[in-house]
């Protein structure tokens, strides 16, 4: 880990993944503090401050970002909406990681009929759009912070696995993986010893791309109905909750969907930083 951080200090493509790497920081620790640093309760109802614009005072305070259609402050919500983006985000992208890159890693080892069978598996899950297969299994089992970490870590993981399937059949054909196996090392260790720290690169990179889409994915649900349910606050039910109002109210939706593209933003430039550092490829190693 120190060389990746000596690696990161020392490349100059440093304004984006500076940029990256602040905002996720940002998203992180509001997540841990936001509940207290709120200005407000998110699920607090104020009716006589409905539809409130920006900066909006009255007995309970200032309201900088406006309020919704229950008098609530939108800032709050929006800091309340970092964790549930954070928890889901995180999770699922480990569940995801761990299936794909233990899938592929076999597949691209053991080889032969074993790869044929778990690629042709893997490319019929891969031909059926992500959002799509979501929303179907969402709509089947209901919804919940827990049954959406599942269901995004449960079906995200082919991509993994076909990242993962493809630098193992480079690594495989590497002279210190045939010398370890010229001298009768086990297949376990040469696979996890010697194959796999090959591996985790692409692994680590496309995880941290993966972070956002899996935002997307959890706020395209929310905001449909079939992810986290009020009164858990996420960025795709204030979207939704505001959709009706958005020409009288425009913050409901505008702030909202701010913080969701700034974030993915974030967590793209600070993949492609740490793609740029972590691909020798691209070092010209």
């Amino acid at each position: 880990m120190t060389t990746v951080f000596e690696r990161l200090r020392g490349r100059r493509l440093t304004g984006v993944g500076t940029i990256g790497l602040i905002i996720v920081s940002i998203v992180i620790i509001l997540a841990i503090v936001g509940p207290y640093i709120s200005p407000h309760d998110p699920i607090q109802h104020h009716l006589k401050a409905r539809y409130k614009p920006l900066g909006y005072t009255d007995e309970n305070g200032i309201f900088l970002l406006g309020t919704d259609q229950l008098g609530r402050d939108i800032l709050s919500r929006i800091i309340a909406g970092c964790r549930v983006s954070v928890i889901v985000s995180i999770f699922a992208v480990v569940i995801a990681g761990s299936i794909g890159v233990s899938y592929g890693l076999i597949a691209g080892f053991v080889g032969g009929w074993v790869d044929q069978i778990m690629m042709r598996i893997a490319d019929a899950l891969l031909s059926i759009p992500f959002i799509v297969l979501v929303v179907a299994i969402s709509g089947v089992v209901g919804a919940g912070v827990i049954t959406l970490v599942l269901i995004l870590g449960f079906t995200g993981w082919v991509t993994y696995a076909r990242v993962t399937r493809g630098e193992v059949l480079v690594a495989k054909e590497l002279d210190y993986v045939i010398a370890a196996t010229v001298v009768g090392q086990s297949k376990i260790r040469i696979m996890f010893q010697h194959i796999l720290p090959n591996v985790m690169s692409s692994a680590v990179v496309l995880a941290a791309l993966q972070v956002g889409v899996t935002i997307i994915a959890e706020s395209s649900l929310s905001f449909l109905g079939l992810g986290v349910q009020s009164p858990s606050v996420t960025w795709g039910l204030m979207l939704a909750d505001g959709r009706a109002s958005i020409g009288s109210a425009w913050w409901m939706t505008t702030f909202p969907g701010v913080a969701i593209t700034i974030v993915v933003l974030g967590v793209v430039f600070l993949g492609d930083w740490m793609r740029d550092v972590l691909d020798p490829r691209l070092r010209g190693e």
